[in-house]
């Protein structure tokens, strides 16, 4: 079953990035590289996608290796544990191809410097031997394009980042690209999806398209089995209240973790650690899952003493903001 839905992932996935709904500034400028790179019949430069999870930072890669036509090799920051690991992927890359590192942000600082001359001059010195007869090599490598991705660019150092020549960041969508990309989906999975059911779901995905589509598999299985297959917004409306998803996006812990901060810390500011061991999730996990859409709805503030409630924090779960409200409240 997992296979299957990872299947299904990648089949949701666009090839092409005329097929890429949303970030018009972001595909402009990359059609405009690509162009100009296959043009030259060069490679194209280094490229830095910055944004939270799921907004399609793996996509754009797959995406720029197709239009270039070249191969495309994939791996993560957290496996590469060793300079030989970077070194055996470097060495066996093809001509021009992609090399795509997902979250690039936690490669260990002591490996990012072998990236540095396999970046700027296409080479790489590795030492053979040990101790007063140890000797530095080095090895020639094809041309080839690093695209990393990251979802917190203020952890990458700066001679890494000032490497690349391409950078950009993705934002959150708004509702009608969702609704397109929604859409889409359903097309390629064979749902009938009425446009207000589209709406309903694109409504409640947090601005991501990832989230967009799990929530359709998601209410599509309800319309199946309760609704005679079509996505209506009624279907779409009671499979997603089933789910404990409300009108802005937000699951049952996202809702858990404000009342957490209004009702046992009284609205704030409390530092993040503290609100971790209260929810019961990791620092890591509620600064770049949570923490982002819940900024951007204003139902979070970050403040020098910590994470504080706001006016509409306390409306959004029902409860009154206290009688003596901090200053963030307001």
């Amino acid at each position: 079953m997992l296979l299957e839905e990872d299947e299904l992932d990648r089949s949701l996935r666009p090839r092409r990035l005329e097929d890429f709904v949303g970030q018009p500034a972001l595909k402009e400028q990359l059609a405009i590289a690509v162009a100009a790179a296959r043009g030259r019949d060069e490679p194209l430069d280094h490229v830095l996608l910055a944004g939270p999870p799921g907004l399609g930072k793996t996509t754009l890669a797959q995406i720029i290796a197709a239009e270039l036509g070249v191969p495309f090799v994939q791996t993560a920051g957290p496996t590469l544990e060793r300079k030989a690991d970077i070194a055996a992927f470097l060495t066996a890359l093809q001509p021009r191809s992609v090399f795509f590192v997902d979250e690039i942000h936690r490669l260990q600082r002591a490996l990012e410097e072998t990236f540095y001359p396999a970046m700027e001059d296409r080479q790489l010195p590795i030492t053979v031997g040990l101790g007063a007869g140890a000797r530095i090599v080095t090895l020639d490598l094809p041309p080839f394009t690093l695209i990393g991705a990251t979802t917190r660019t203020g952890l990458l150092t700066a001679p890494l980042r000032d490497r690349f020549g391409l950078q950009h960041r993705l934002e959150h969508y708004g509702i009608d690209d969702l609704a397109t990309i929604v859409e889409r989906s359903a097309r390629i999975l064979d749902v009938a999806l009425e446009r207000e059911g589209a709406l309903a779901i694109a409504g409640r995905s947090r601005g991501t398209p990832r989230v967009a589509n799990r929530l359709l598999k998601r209410v599509r299985d309800y319309a199946e089995v309760r609704c005679g297959g079509v996505v209506s917004v009624e279907a779409a409306d009671a499979a997603l209240a089933l789910m404990e998803i409300d009108d802005l996006g937000l699951d049952r812990l996202d809702r858990e973790l404000l009342r957490a901060l209004c009702v046992k810390f009284e609205g704030g500011p409390v530092g993040l650690s503290t609100l971790a061991v209260t929810v019961g999730e990791e620092q890591d996990t509620i600064e770049d899952v949570y923490e982002p859409y819940l900024l951007q709805c204003g139902l979070l503030k970050r403040t020098p003493r910590g994470r504080a409630a706001t006016k509409r924090t306390y409306e959004h779960i029902g409860l009154e903001p206290p009688a003596t409200a901090p200053e963030s409240l307001f």
